[in-house]
């Protein structure tokens, strides 16, 4: 996914990449009395409405609207020329492609994404299992697996500290390619529309048509 809003002069763009993956100061591992505070910040949360920019490992950078709601929903509307759209229902993760008109169904519960729209968070317990903890001035991280299916990719979770805040996660897949979203005025604790986490297919319309 390449696609911006509109595309910049290169020292912008670059600008952007360099504050994405800028590297964190430097860090300790917190406790687990730290690991306590980050879930009850996590499981206090019920919506996000945000902007958002990301950027993978590969170089691609995109941008567009989230909205999340636990548990279970999500929607990452990319901005045009972009043509995807990404949309968690409670069961399915959908990833739509409008320009080479395919829709793709994944278990929600096989992919990173869930961790973070889990109905309650337990870091490093249960089902999830924490690979690196640490903070550093300002800044907390959080990096974690599924227990039975760590191959599935690595959630990442990064917070401002004092107060604790949400700014960012990064998602590590199979591959190896890292992609970052950094939220950008993001908006906690919202009503939003069950409308935003429904998804028409469109190839249910064109099976209608051809009946």
């Amino acid at each position: 996914m390449t696609a911006i809003r509109n595309f910049r002069p290169l020292a912008a763009l670059l600008l952007v990449c360099a504050w994405l993956l800028a590297p964190l100061p430097a860090a300790a591992a917190i406790d687990r009395a730290q690991l306590e505070r980050i879930e009850r910040y996590l499981n206090a949360i019920t919506t996000v409405e945000a902007r958002f920019v990301q950027i993978a490992s590969t170089g691609e950078v995109a941008e567009g609207t989230l909205a999340l709601a636990r548990p279970g929903r999500l929607r990452l509307a990319y901005a045009p020329p972009s043509p995807i759209l990404v949309i968690a229902n409670g069961t399915w993760l959908i990833y739509s492609d409008s320009a080479l008109e395919q829709v793709s169904y994944l278990p929600l519960g096989s992919t990173p994404a869930s961790i973070l729209l889990s109905d309650r968070i337990k870091l490093d317990g249960g089902d999830l299992s924490v690979t690196a903890a640490e903070a550093g001035p300002g800044t907390v991280r959080v990096s974690l697996v599924r227990r039975n299916s760590p191959s599935d990719g690595t959630l990442t979770l990064v917070f401002a500290d004092q107060p604790l805040a949400l700014t960012q996660w990064q998602v590590t897949d199979a591959q190896g390619i890292t992609t970052t979203v950094r939220l950008l005025d993001a908006r906690f604790g919202g009503t939003l529309s069950d409308k935003l986490f429904r998804f028409d297919d469109p190839r249910f319309w064109e099976e209608k048509l051809r009946d």
